[in-house]
């Protein structure tokens, strides 16, 4: 068995591993990492030989660190990553580049059909019948994205929202409160095989669904790194807030995962805090400036055009992975369309939880 993980700012860790009578074998490590002194490896790999194959990845970790050699020095990896590489083998996980990877870009379309499309897409490649799909949004209209399980009268003031022409739509993941405008905002959607996260904790799976905007980011001189549980941040602020979905597929095999990113080109605070309740309780007594600096717009740090920046980020993962540009079929756009309109813009789903 194989597994592959890439540690999040670091490097590459591969496993190959044999399961003999439920314990681990021939247990193999290597990778593009830095190690100190050279026997630590054969230290790593003696320690995970013999384990039963059912430990979780904290367990192997464990066994990992308790045989390193004195004075150890890990350079873009550590006994967690090998861990989890190992987990992935167990699981056989897929690897981003085993899939034909397509990309959807297309005109602004209102937010809830963005809502409506993500389920759709989703479950699409949770039946099979889509392939893995980078989904690049562009907004019809300023909204409010409120997550599956937060309370509307919490987080949006009504009469700011109504005053400013604020759309207020729930989406099917969990997390905080969004606030997008269209020429201000950079959102995108990755609906994935769920075999591409196998052996990875809810955390992890953020974290590594995240890697490549970061490798992104950094293309365009921007130190970033992901922050747990959800978000994105630079030395200068958070830049982008993360949330996701399972998906369950045809007779409840293992299906889809969405995972959707929605970024801060420029922002206008003074606009937000009048239309998010919680923005007001979070900045309380600190003014717009302090929501100026918890959300750090990529215009300024980037000095480019919106388009620019995606164009860029759209560029980095098919250098990476491969890239292919494709479109909603029309049997999607209708389903899509039927579910904007009876369920993500009814009063029933937005304010399912008052």
């Amino acid at each position: 068995m194989h597994g592959e993980y890439k540690v999040p700012g670091g490097k590459l860790v591969v496993v190959d591993v044999d399961v003999e009578d439920g314990v681990l074998w021939h247990v193999r490590v290597a990778g593009d990492f830095f190690l100190e002194p050279d026997e630590a490896l054969d230290a790593v790999n003696h320690a995970l030989e013999g384990a039963p194959a059912d430990t979780d990845a904290a367990g192997l970790a464990a066994r990992i660190d308790a045989a390193l050699p004195a004075g150890t020095v890990m350079y873009g990896l550590t006994s967690e990553g090998v861990a989890i590489a190992v987990r992935r083998a167990l699981a056989h996980a897929t690897d981003w580049t085993d899939y034909d990877w397509q990309l959807i870009h297309e005109g602004p379309q209102p937010p809830a059909l963005h809502m409506a499309l993500d389920e759709v897409l989703t479950t699409e490649v949770a039946a099979g019948r889509r392939p893995p799909t980078l989904r690049v949004w562009e907004w019809g209209a300023p909204a409010v994205i409120i997550g599956s399980f937060q309370s509307l009268r919490n987080e949006v003031d009504p009469e700011g929202a109504a005053r400013h022409g604020i759309e207020v739509v729930r989406r099917i993941s969990g997390g905080g409160a969004m606030f997008v405008e269209p020429g201000n905002t950079i959102t995108y959607s990755l609906s994935v095989p769920e075999s591409l996260v196998q052996g990875l904790s809810f955390q992890d799976s953020y974290a590594y669904l995240d890697d490549w905007v970061l490798g992104a980011l950094g293309d365009m001189g921007i130190r970033a790194w992901y922050q747990p549980l959800n978000d994105i941040a630079t030395d200068q602020g958070k830049i982008a807030g993360a949330a996701q979905k399972r998906v369950v597929g045809p007779g409840g095999v293992p299906g889809a995962v969405l995972h959707h990113v929605t970024m801060s080109y420029d922002i206008d605070a003074d606009k937000m805090v009048e239309v998010l309740r919680i923005g007001r309780e979070k900045l309380s007594g600190k003014g717009t400036r302090s929501a100026r600096k918890r959300v750090d717009p990529l215009r300024r740090q980037t000095g480019l055009p919106r388009e620019a920046v995606i164009d860029r980020m759209i560029a980095s993962f098919g250098v990476r992975y491969g890239l292919t540009p494709g479109e909603i079929t029309d049997e999607e756009l209708a389903r899509a369309e039927e579910l904007a309109r009876t369920k993500f813009t009814s009063a029933e789903w937005t304010a399912r939880v008052p």
